[in-house]
């Protein structure tokens, strides 16, 4: 067994290139091999975002606390609360981040594959898709 303290993983300012508004990221585990698992606690400030992205082996969220939106390319945003989780297919083009208002933070969770192949990051979100509508909950 192994514990990862806290106080080694300082809290990262997300790269601006890949992101919109301030977002934070606390480091959680990247797997060693055999293990491909990377997850990161993410905290979007309110109208904090991604760039559009994919990943090879797919994405699942844990929202943890706040409001969040999710949109897979072709489909409407979805508003996001505590507890649910998204699971994104691999090589699925999308954004997430926090609601216009609200302040959001999930646990992002995905893998690399073989031979340590990652996220793939596309252009910025626009506003307009950012503030579109979301779908009802149902």
């Amino acid at each position: 067994m192994s514990i990862m303290r806290a106080n080694d993983r300082p809290t990262k300012q997300a790269p601006e290139a890949n992101f919109t508004g301030q977002v934070l990221q606390d480091p959680v585990i990247v797997g060693t091999p055999p293990s491909r698992m990377r997850a990161t606690n993410v905290s979007f400030m309110p109208g904090a975002r991604t760039a559009w992205h994919s990943h090879p082996v797919g994405q699942t969220l844990y929202c943890v606390t706040g409001i969040g939106r999710i949109q897979l390319e072709g489909q409407q945003v979805q508003e996001l609360h505590p507890g649910d989780t998204a699971v994104i297919p691999p090589n699925t083009r999308h954004w997430h981040g926090a609601a216009p208002n609200r302040l959001f933070i999930h646990l992002a969770m995905s893998e690399v594959t073989e031979d340590g192949a990652g996220t793939e990051w596309f252009e910025k979100v626009n506003d307009d898709d950012y503030t579109a509508q979301t779908a009802p909950i149902g």
